[in-house]
C-alpha cells in the first residue's frame, strides 16, 4: 500500500485554501488509507475547494459512512446540497446548526442566509436579519441587509456597498459588495459610475489569467477541424440523455436552462463540473485534443460512466435528459464527441456587445474566468468560442440545434418545438413560462429568471456605446 501524505500538510493546505495542492493530496491519502473518514472529509474540502461539486458530494458521503460527523462535516455537506440545488434540505441543516450554537454556528448563519436569497426565500431572509444578533456585527452581514434594505433606501445601500468595496475588507467580500452595487447602479441608469466601479473590482479583486493558453488551444483544435473530417472516430454507441449548452456566458443559456426545466422529462443540472474534469483527464494523458484517437474503448466507456453518475445526483426522477449547462462545453467538443456520443448540443449565441457588457459587470469567479476582467481579453474569447465551436459542432458530427438569445425572447415557442423536436419530446407549455420554475439558480442570472421572458437585456450594451471600439464589428457577423 502507498504511503498515505502527511495529513498536516494536507490540513495545512485547505486551511490555506491552497486547493489545487490540497486536493491531489487528499485523493492520494485516501488512496492509501481508503477507511480513513478524515481523508475523505479532506477529500471533500479539497474538492469543494476546487469548485468540483460532485466529488466533494461523492467525498463527504463516503466521510459520513465511515463515521465523520459533527459541525464541520454538517456544514460542508448542508453547502454542498445547496450548491447541488438541494436547497431545502440545505436550509433545514444550516437552520439545525445555528439553533444547535454549534462552534460554527456563525458561517452556518452565513450560508443559510445565502441559502435563502438564492431560494427566492426573500421573507424567511427578512426575518432572518429584523431578528437582530451578534451575527449582524459581521463584516459579511452588510452584503445581506443591503439585499433587504435595496428596496427601500436605494441610494444608501449602493453608498455602503461601493464604500465597502473600496475598504480594505477581505477582496472576496469587497468583490460581492462591488458588484451587487454595479447591478444597482446599471438597474437605475447610473452607467459611468457602474463601469467604473466595475473596472475598479476587476483590478483590485481579480487574478492573472493566462488567456493567450486558452487562445492557443482554441486555434489547435481549429487547425485539426479545418482538415474538414474527424481525426478519431467514437470507440462506444451512442447513448440518448445528456444535452449540453455551447456557448458563451452571459449568452442566455440560464434563460434556456429555466425554459427546458420545465418540462417534465428534462432536468437542469446547473454548472455541472463534468465536461471540463473529462477535458483534464484528457489533456493529463496526452491525448488532447490531436490525440484522441489513441482513446481506448474501455476508457471511453469508463469516463462516460463517470460523466453520467455525475448528472444523476442532481437528476430529478422522471426526467430522461439532463440539461449540463457548463460554461466550458464549448473549448471541449472534440471530448464530447468521443466520449459522450448520442448528446445534443444546444448551441446559443447572442450579439456579441451585449453579451461582453454582461460578462465585465458580472461576479464571475476571479480565477476561473479571469478573462472576464477586461473588455479586450472578453472580446478575444467571444471570437474564438464563435469560430471553433459551429466548426467543431459540424465536423464532428454533434447532434445540435443553433438558437439565438434574441430570437429565443421573441418567438419562445418556436425555439421549444425545435429543441424538443430534436430530442423526439412532445411540445409542453410550460416551457413557456420560465418564470415559475421555483429551482434554486446559481448564476448570475438568478433575478432575471424570475420575471417572464422579455426583451429588457436586448441592445444593453448600448447604454456603454462609449465602452467599444471598432474592433467589435466584425463578431457579430460571424456565424450569420
Amino acid at each position: 500500500m502507498a504511503r498515505a501524505p502527511d495529513s498536516s500538510q494536507v490540513n495545512d493546505l485547505l486551511a490555506r485554501h491552497d486547493f489545487p495542492q490540497a486536493f491531489p493530496l487528499a485523493v492520494a491519502w485516501t488512496e492509501s488509507a481508503p477507511r480513513s473518514p478524515a481523508a475523505w472529509f479532506a477529500r471533500a474540502r479539497g474538492a469543494f475547494g476546487m469548485g468540483r461539486l460532485v466529488a466533494a458530494h461523492e467525498a463527504v458521503d463516503q466521510a459520513v459512512r465511515l463515521g465523520a460527523g459533527g459541525p464541520d462535516v454538517a456544514l460542508l455537506r448542508a453547502v454542498i446540497n445547496h450548491r447541488l440545488g438541494r436547497s431545502s434540505d440545505a436550509i433545514a441543516a444550516l437552520q439545525a446548526l445555528v439553533q444547535q450554537r454549534a462552534p460554527n454556528a456563525l458561517d452556518a448563519m452565513f450560508a443559510l442566509a445565502e441559502a435563502l436569497y438564492r431560494s427566492n426565500r426573500r421573507e424567511e431572509l427578512e426575518d432572518l436579519l429584523s431578528r437582530g444578533g451578534d451575527w449582524l456585527q459581521d463584516s459579511r452581514a452588510a452584503i445581506f441587509t443591503a439585499r433587504i434594505t435595496a428596496r427601500t433606501d436605494r441610494g444608501g445601500t449602493i453608498d455602503r456597498l461601493e464604500s465597502l468595496a473600496r475598504s480594505d475588507a477581505p477582496a472576496h467580500l469587497r468583490r460581492i459588495a462591488g458588484f451587487d452595487a454595479v447591478r444597482l447602479l446599471d438597474a437605475d441608469a447610473q452607467y459611468r459610475r457602474a463601469f467604473e466601479l466595475a473596472v475598479f473590482l476587476h483590478a483590485s479583486t481579480g487574478s492573472v489569467f493566462d488567456v493567450e493558453g486558452l487562445l492557443e488551444d482554441a486555434r489547435a483544435q481549429l487547425a485539426l477541424l479545418e482538415r474538414g473530417r474527424p481525426w478519431f472516430e467514437p470507440s462506444i454507441p451512442p447513448q440518448p440523455g445528456a444535452l449540453l449548452v455551447v456557448g458563451a456566458p452571459r449568452s442566455g443559456t440560464t434563460l434556456l436552462e429555466q425554459m427546458l426545466d420545465r418540462h417534465p422529462a428534462i432536468c437542469g443540472i446547473g454548472e455541472y463540473e463534468g465536461i471540463a474534469t473529462l477535458g483534464g483527464e484528457l489533456l493529463g494523458r496526452g491525448m488532447w485534443p490531436a490525440g484522441l484517437h489513441q482513446l481506448e474503448r474501455s476508457d471511453a466507456h469508463r469516463l462516460r460512466e463517470s460523466y453520467l453518475a455525475g448528472t444523476l445526483i442532481s437528476r430529478r426522477s422522471g426526467a430522461s435528459w439532463t440539461f449540463d449547462k457548463s460554461l466550458m462545453t464549448w473549448r471541449h467538443l472534440p471530448a464530447v464527441a468521443a466520449v459522450l456520443p448520442g448528446a445534443v448540443c444546444l448551441r446559443m449565441q447572442r450579439a456579441a456587445r451585449d453579451t461582453a457588457i454582461s460578462i465585465f459587470l458580472g461576479n464571475f469567479h476571479p480565477r476561473a474566468f479571469g478573462w472576464t476582467r477586461s473588455l479586450d481579453s472578453i472580446r478575444s474569447v467571444i471570437a474564438a468560442e464563435r469560430a471553433l465551436a459551429p466548426r467543431a459542432l459540424e465536423v464532428l458530427g454533434l447532434s445540435h440545434e443553433a438558437i439565438r438569445y434574441e430570437s429565443l425572447v421573441e418567438s419562445p415557442r418556436e425555439h421549444m418545438e425545435r429543441v424538443l423536436s430534436r430530442l423526439g419530446l412532445p411540445m409542453h407549455e410550460a416551457t413557456l413560462t420560465p418564470e415559475a420554475n421555483r429551482r434554486t439558480v446559481l448564476t448570475l442570472s438568478h433575478e432575471q429568471v424570475r420575471r417572464s421572458i422579455n426583451r429588457s437585456s436586448i441592445d444593453r450594451w448600448r447604454n456603454y456605446e462609449w465602452a467599444f471600439d471598432g474592433t467589435w464589428d466584425t463578431l457579430d457577423t460571424m456565424e450569420r
